[in-house]
């Protein structure tokens, strides 16, 4: 008791913090809370789930009609995805403005932290098995095809056959519920990273002095912005459930009748206008996969040695384009493949993969 009591003491209340940190450090912790609500809400899910594809629609609307509070779960589970996508994007964003990246080893580990969680979200949104959920799985596991040489035998070996059907969906049901629990040991890890020399902060300052205890400082912050966060999406779950659901996903599965678009949760859309922006199919996986894996060069190529204001002023513009490239990469992601949104689409990936490129090289010219 006594060991766990002092690792306890060392992890989390007396932790060494910048004074100087504010509430978009509040982050991490938020999106803590966001993995708790999902795994408990998926748990009990899973208890009244049937993972076939005869069966699979049909436990959903047992779920929603039939089971005690089972609609308010299904909301919970659904909307948490959202929720969670919303601050991990707003966690990388600060760590790219303030340049948190610099701490390698965090910034690596939460790098793969969101790759996970977005598979972990992809292989569940098939699992209600709508329209939507069905036709997504069928467009996103072809891409393995445009893999030279072994592209067809992994798209069957996912499949389970040579189309999606029962084994897909039991394949799905059973990684989805493994990888929540691997994505907490991967924390787990990416905590210790954190603890090994502090949190950053603002002023990206190498500071050994101006430290204070994270409680109750910064756990009074810590509660706050979770008393926020539980307000606002129980006013979303409450008020319009299912504002984030497409609504071909309340049809059952057909694999006779395509949808005339489709398209993934607003998560992935920034990415899937990047896969839809390049005419060549691998040239298009290659780029999907790089919109999220080009982070990783971060730590490499930039340099956060202060030079002058001039330079702070260019890289804060242009990490607003990047956060502009990126909403209007989300909204084309939901248009239709046609005029004027092909060409749009192109010029905002090339904007978008242009920021990894110019950012380092204004930070060595600009004195």
């Amino acid at each position: 008791m006594k060991k766990n009591f002092k690792f306890i003491n060392s992890f989390l209340i007396n932790l060494p913090t910048p004074s100087n940190i504010s509430y978009w450090w509040n982050l991490g912790s938020i999106l803590g809370v966001c993995l708790l609500i999902q795994l408990i809400s998926g748990v009990f899910l899973s208890m009244h789930y049937t993972p076939n594809v005869n069966n699979a629609f049909n436990s959903m609307i047992h779920i929603t009609r039939d089971v005690n509070f089972g609609w308010l779960f299904r909301i919970i589970h659904a909307n948490g995805a959202s929720l969670f996508f919303f601050f991990i994007f707003l966690h990388t964003g600060r760590g790219m403005y303030y340049g948190s990246f610099m701490k390698v080893k965090v910034w690596i580990s939460g790098t793969f932290i969101m790759l996970t969680l977005m598979a972990t979200a992809f292989l569940g949104y098939v699992l209600p098995w709508g329209q939507m959920s069905f036709w997504g799985a069928t467009v996103i596991t072809n891409l393995l095809s445009a893999v030279p040489y072994l592209g067809d035998t992994l798209v069957s070996w996912i499949w389970g056959g040579f189309s999606v059907e029962n084994p897909t969906l039991n394949r799905f049901f059973s990684f989805h519920f493994i990888l929540p629990f691997i994505l907490c040991l991967m924390i787990l890890i990416h905590l210790i990273f954190l603890h090994e020399k502090g949190s950053s902060n603002p002023l990206g300052l190498k500071n050994k002095v101006d430290k204070i205890s994270f409680h109750p400082y910064f756990s009074i912050k810590d509660i706050y912005g979770f008393m926020i966060v539980i307000l606002m999406f129980l006013f979303v779950n409450f008020k319009t459930p299912f504002l984030f659901n497409d609504p071909e996903n309340f049809t059952p599965a057909n694999p006779m009748v395509t949808p005339p678009h489709i398209q993934p949760e607003w998560y992935f859309l920034f990415a899937y206008a990047i896969l839809r922006s390049i005419p060549n199919k691998l040239g298009g996986v290659l780029a999907l996969v790089m919109s999220i894996v080009i982070i990783l060069s971060l730590p490499l190529t930039m340099n956060l040695k202060f030079k002058s204001s001039s330079m702070y002023f260019m890289k804060k513009i242009l990490f607003m384009i990047f956060c502009s490239t990126f909403f209007l990469l989300t909204w084309i992601g939901a248009k239709p493949v046609e005029p004027p949104y092909i060409l749009l689409g192109q010029i905002l990936t090339i904007v978008y993969f242009s920021y990894f490129l110019v950012n380092p090289f204004l930070s060595k010219i600009i004195k």
